[in-house]
């Protein structure tokens, strides 16, 4: 593409994740801007944004909505129906990789190891005593309980004790009207990039996620210094080739394209588990995608150039 093309950077949005699109979206846009390119941040206002890209003739959509409308197919959906290349996945492999309920449809089906789950439908979980009961017969504590359809950890509940269940179901269900109660996996919590070279899935080096407070929650996340991140995760060749093997093989089975993450747990033994998918993920310059680029010796501006010119 031309560099002089205008490169419109979406972000923000009406999701619960809105603000730390903001801070992906504005870093790329100065990444891009860096490299060349005619970046120009956009904010996401559903109703207004085809007017908004062909009113600066824009040429590409640069994708940095994270939750709602970025990740679910709705974004992806629109621009097909314009004529406008976009980065990431499409719309089909985004909609089933938000809805974590669908993920794991996926994952089972392919018989790709990941977590064992009940997947709760709030129309048929008036009862949240009972679905305490259930959840507790299945996987005794502990036990997470997530909404199916968050990210950043939004909604994503580590269940220590009894009492915690009905109180972690109740929020869940106000985030999502599909719940899942998971198996808790025991182990280091890792994270594999993986790009595309030449059209085929390069998984970057694994990284271990290592939260001071053994929870890799919100505050995990996005507070300074409570998390340690290792990358390349000291595994061993085998456990490292193992980890990446099934985090390519989620990536094939759910129709990813561009850039995502998959997170995996890898279990005491050694097993990994693959948790779920991130079709937008941060992007940051010291967000996860960016580390594992940079343990390999791409820079942010130059990873951010790469995901632009996969715009498809």
């Amino acid at each position: 593409m031309n560099k002089q093309d205008v490169v419109a950077v979406v972000l923000g949005g009406p999701s619960s994740e809105a603000e730390i699109s903001r801070v992906t979206g504005g870093a790329i846009a100065a990444a891009l801007r860096e490299k060349g390119y005619n970046a120009k941040e956009v904010e996401l206002v559903p109703d207004r944004l085809l007017s908004q890209l062909h009113a600066m003739n824009a040429k590409v959509v640069f994708n940095a909505v994270h939750g709602k409308y970025g990740e679910d197919g709705r974004l992806q959906s629109l621009l097909e129906a314009a004529g406008i290349p976009y980065t990431g996945c499409g719309v089909l492999a985004s909609a089933v990789s938000m809805d974590k309920s669908a993920t794991k449809r996926f994952l089972q089906s392919a018989g790709i190891a990941t977590p064992r789950c009940l997947i709760l439908h709030k129309r048929e979980c008036g009862d949240l005593a009972a679905v305490k009961e259930q959840v507790l017969r299945e996987f005794g504590v502990p036990v997470v309980i997530k909404a199916a359809s968050q990210g950043s950890s939004i909604g994503v509940y580590m269940i220590k004790n009894e009492a915690e269940i009905e109180p972690a179901l109740k929020e869940a269900f106000d985030y999502s009207a599909n719940v899942l109660a998971e198996e808790c996996i025991v182990g280091k919590e890792l994270t594999v990039a993986i790009m595309e070279e030449a059209g085929q899935p390069k998984p970057l080096p694994v990284i271990w996620i290592a939260p001071h407070s053994g929870a890799y929650d919100f505050h995990s996340k996005y507070t300074k210094g409570a998390t340690d991140y290792h990358c390349p995760a000291p595994l061993g060749e085998a456990v490292t080739a193992h980890v990446q093997q099934l985090a390519v093989a989620a990536y094939n089975v759910l129709g990813l394209s561009g850039v995502a993450r998959i997170d995996v747990m890898l279990d005491e033994q050694g097993q990994g588990y693959v948790l779920e998918a991130n079709t937008v993920p941060g992007m940051t310059a010291t967000s996860l995608v960016p580390k594992a680029a940079a343990a390999v010796g791409i820079s942010f501006p130059n990873l951010c150039e790469r995901i632009l010119l996969s715009a498809k």
